[in-house]
């Protein structure tokens, strides 16, 4: 598809996956900041309680949530999208240019 005509059509699907992104990107950022605060608060809580043990589990435990939620969001949001795109390029000649799209 390189060098060819312009096509309107894989544009708005790669402006509509931008979008998509962005969106994901908002909210993971929105996820990620109520989860940082929640996790500060229950973390100073636990810090006033003698030894470092139970302040040091629940910011690592608090971090590894949020990592995960937000890599898993990202990369649902990434499937999904691939699905809906494959009904268009279904042939697998085709999914050079759907992986372009995306």
């Amino acid at each position: 598809s390189w060098g060819s005509d312009w096509d309107f059509y894989q544009g708005g699907l790669t402006a509509l996956s931008f979008w998509l992104g962005a969106l994901t990107s908002m909210a993971s950022g929105y996820l990620g900041m109520k989860v940082a605060v929640y996790s500060n608060v229950r973390t100073t809580i636990s810090a006033q309680m003698p030894g470092y043990t139970s302040c040091f589990n629940t910011a690592f435990r608090a971090g590894a949530v949020m990592g995960f939620a937000l890599c898993g969001m990202g990369l649902l949001m990434l499937y999904f999208t691939l699905l809906a795109y494959r009904m268009h390029y279904s042939d697998p000649k085709d999914w050079v240019v759907l992986t372009e799209v995306i």
